[in-house]
């Protein structure tokens, strides 16, 4: 099954794709409707427009440096995931997207690094937890926040996941623990984004990383919990969209395309005509 990820409400119902998913909240902060017809989509602990008016919302290390896009390695600001009205307005919208359309993707869920968060909040509910590892008390944390999202999600959970599947590093890096938020997730999306996609062979390591830390295969469906890869459709040629779309196929149980329908269209249309032709790409 192929699927689009769009800013455009028009596209979620190309006939080219299977299944539509609609940013209403976006890592910009910005919000649209959701719609009944699409997977809508919340972007839920990154948030530049928030980190930008209420700097207090912002995770910071023990070296009071802020997880904003002017560390070198973030791409947008983070909201700590601690902060009790701010998950509440998540949990809002997360349930104002469940009554447009039963199913619901969480993305942008977790703490930004290992080194986060030590602002005073977080170093009083650690103090005051029963937890006396602080990666541990991290995990519990969003943990009972995908619990209580998946509570106000009717239909299928999707969560997208930071694309390392080195055992232990999505528990370190964002307080991940896909051993028991399994119980509260359908099915995980693995973003694996290139511009060009002129190799593979990475895209498909990473791909068999994933079905190993999540115990499922196309070949054994009844296992584990399900993942699908996300490619970027931006500027990529068809050609290697089409081979990049074979790769993730072999491995994930859906391939997803990120921001580009027009071009993610022409692809799923030259890998169906050349099925159809009996022609192999690489």
């Amino acid at each position: 099954m192929y699927g689009v990820v769009t800013r455009n409400a028009e596209e979620v119902e190309w006939p080219a794709f299977d299944r539509g998913f609609y940013e209403v909240k976006d890592v910009t902060g910005r919000a649209a409707e959701p719609l009944p017809n699409a997977v809508n989509m919340v972007s839920c602990f990154g948030d530049n427009a928030a980190g930008e008016s209420s700097p207090e919302l912002v995770p910071v290390d023990d070296e009071g440096n802020r997880a904003t896009r002017d560390q070198p390695y973030f791409d947008w600001a983070y909201v700590c995931p601690t902060h009790e009205k701010y998950r509440e307005g998540l949990l809002e919208t997360i349930a104002d997207c469940a009554a447009a359309n039963e199913d619901v993707r969480l993305d942008d869920v977790g703490f930004p690094r290992a080194e986060y968060c030590r602002c005073d909040r977080c170093e009083r509910l650690f103090e005051e937890s029963d937890y006396d590892d602080r990666m541990n008390w991290r995990g519990s944390v969003i943990t009972e926040f995908v619990k209580e999202a998946s509570e106000r999600i009717p239909g299928t959970t999707y969560l997208t996941l930071y694309p390392d599947p080195y055992p232990g590093h999505l528990f370190d890096r964002a307080g991940l623990d896909l051993s028991v938020l399994s119980a509260y997730v359908d099915e995980f999306v693995v973003p694996l984004y290139d511009t060009h996609y002129g190799t593979t062979y990475w895209l498909e390591s990473i791909a068999k990383g994933f079905q190993d830390l999540l115990g499922w295969s196309p070949e054994t469906p009844e296992a584990g919990t399900p993942f699908s890869i996300e490619l970027y459709a931006v500027d990529v040629g068809v050609d290697e969209l089409v081979h990049a779309t074979e790769v993730a196929d072999a491995y994930a149980k859906d391939v997803f395309f990120g921001y580009d329908a027009s071009n993610a269209q022409a692809a799923v249309r030259r890998k169906k005509a050349d099925e159809r032709e009996g022609v192999s790409h690489g």
